[in-house]
């Protein structure tokens, strides 16, 4: 191996869904836990919308448009932007049904 710099690995992004990979519907009902530099991260749609710490979902703007009061909002440690992730995953809502709605009709009856 040649000398020189060496490689660096960073996590950017998470995804937080309650459908297990290879569920077809999954791609729709995820959401996307993305760091945003500086220690903070994202909760994202993957729509360009970013959930609050209330619950509610705004318009992510380009950098040069975005707030202080925006940014305050909807940047998290890691930690609790996971936990909100987790927090919201069953309730993404795509024409009507709840990610838990999914779910429950992708399991066999008992």
């Amino acid at each position: 191996m040649p000398d020189g710099p060496k490689a660096h690995v960073q996590v950017t992004r998470f995804e937080v869904s309650v459908l297990p990979q290879g569920d077809v519907n999954r791609r729709h009902f995820t959401l996307y836990v993305e760091w945003r530099g500086g220690g903070q991260w994202a909760v994202s749609n993957g729509f360009h919308e970013c959930l609050s710490a209330d619950g509610t979902w705004s318009y992510e703007s380009i950098p040069t448009e975005r707030r202080d009061e925006w940014i305050t909002a909807n940047r998290f440690s890691l930690s609790t932007a996971v936990a909100l992730a987790k927090e919201h995953a069953p309730l993404i809502t795509v024409n009507g049904r709840t990610a838990l709605d999914a779910w429950r009709s992708s399991r066999p009856s008992a």
